[in-house]
């Protein structure tokens, strides 16, 4: 016992010499910085996240790489400055999450630290998220427009200079914005083009003539528009494609059938007659300066239109032909093309996507955990 009690002030010391010799911290303290993007670029894709992701991703199509994320919630649309100074955003939020005080808003984001600049409150908004032409800006930047359901269908008219709201305009069984000088063109459900003219006090619609049969032969609500152009291609369920010219008085060319620009027999609406037909969410996509379309097509019967595709077709609109058919690995719902001088698809379902580069039709690594939800693109000027 003794010689423990002598042990115990030695233990002590060496303690308190090691603690006297430990070397000083020489850790520097740590800088904040943050990060910036370039300006927006033609070669991005937009992959929206939906719920499992919180946000949109942005990725480079050069190198498959994730750059950032733009904070767009379940219940939101994205739509991009022409400008590329910002990302507006058309959402609706509750205080407690999922239920208490509703607000809805577009939200401004500035494009390069993707920080949120303000919020424009709007009247209520159809609560749906992330659909292609629910929400869309105007070519000089100036006006954006958002569609609603209350249950009628109208559009919030969006000030983006001022920043605020301006007016409601009613748009009885109308949806999908298609920004002109005058206003705003919108698929109808008798299958007409309806023309919003809003530079008067009020607002005046017309339509015109019906060009599909929506009881029969309904076209997708994914349609592919160029606010440069002043173009718009549509694809219907049975596989007929539509191009139209979309102004004041919009005029639709007649449809040709992408069964018969492949070779083969045209898509019908007889029951049990299996087909190569078009399906998925987001179907097609259009290359304006080449005049290219790219569609998902799968083997299925008349109202297979959701089932997934397992070929990409490319569609030479000008000749009304099809040019390849590209088998995929694993079937997709959505695809995207980027509008720049070379070009790249992106497809995805489940949670991966994959960057096609058209110039050789190869695929890219897989893009784990991505996310399934639709694809937007910046229209090159």
């Amino acid at each position: 016992m003794a010689q423990i009690l002598r042990l115990a002030p030695l233990a002590l010391a060496v303690a308190s010499g090691t603690a006297r010799a430990a070397p000083e911290n020489l850790t520097e303290p740590e800088t904040a910085t943050s990060a910036t993007l370039p300006a927006p670029s033609k070669d991005w894709f937009f992959v929206r996240g939906y719920f499992e992701t919180g946000g949109t991703s942005i990725v480079d199509s050069a190198t498959s790489k994730m750059l950032g994320m733009v904070n767009t919630s379940g219940w939101s649309d994205l739509a991009f400055d022409p400008m590329g100074k910002v990302y507006y955003v058309a959402e609706t939020l509750w205080s407690k999450g999922n239920r208490g005080t509703r607000q809805d808003m577009v939200s401004v984001y500035d494009a390069k630290t993707l920080l949120l600049q303000t919020e424009i409150p709007i009247p209520g908004r159809l609560i749906i998220g992330a659909q292609l032409n629910n929400f869309a800006v105007s070519a000089d930047g100036k006006t954006g427009y958002v569609y609603n359901l209350t249950p009628a269908a109208s559009v919030n008219v969006v000030d983006l200079v001022k920043r605020k709201f301006v007016k409601n305009v009613e748009l009885p069984g109308c949806a999908g914005m298609m920004p002109i000088a005058e206003g705003l063109v919108s698929v109808c459900s008798d299958g007409s083009l309806a023309t919003v003219n809003l530079t008067g006090a009020k607002a005046e619609i017309t339509r015109s003539a019906p060009f599909f049969v929506p009881t029969v032969d309904p076209v997708f609500d994914s349609f592919s528009y160029s606010a440069v152009k002043k173009q718009a291609v549509f694809i219907s369920y049975t596989g007929l494609i539509y191009t139209a010219k979309i102004g004041a008085k919009p005029e639709v060319a007649a449809p040709f059938s992408i069964q018969a620009a492949a070779g083969l027999r045209a898509g019908d609406t007889k029951p049990l007659d299996v087909n190569w037909l078009p399906g998925g969410w987001q179907v097609s996509a259009w290359h304006r300066a080449s005049n290219h379309l790219y569609v998902l097509m799968h083997m299925g019967e008349y109202w297979s239109q959701k089932e997934l595709g397992s070929e990409i077709w490319d569609v030479d609109l000008t000749a009304k032909k099809v040019v390849r058919r590209f088998p995929l690995e694993d079937k997709a719902g959505n695809l995207e093309v980027t509008q720049g001088d070379k070009p790249k698809l992106f497809v995805n379902s489940g949670r991966d996507g994959v960057v096609i580069d058209l110039a050789t039709w190869k695929a890219g690594p897989k893009i784990k955990r991505i996310s399934g939800g639709i694809i937007s693109t910046i229209e090159a000027p």
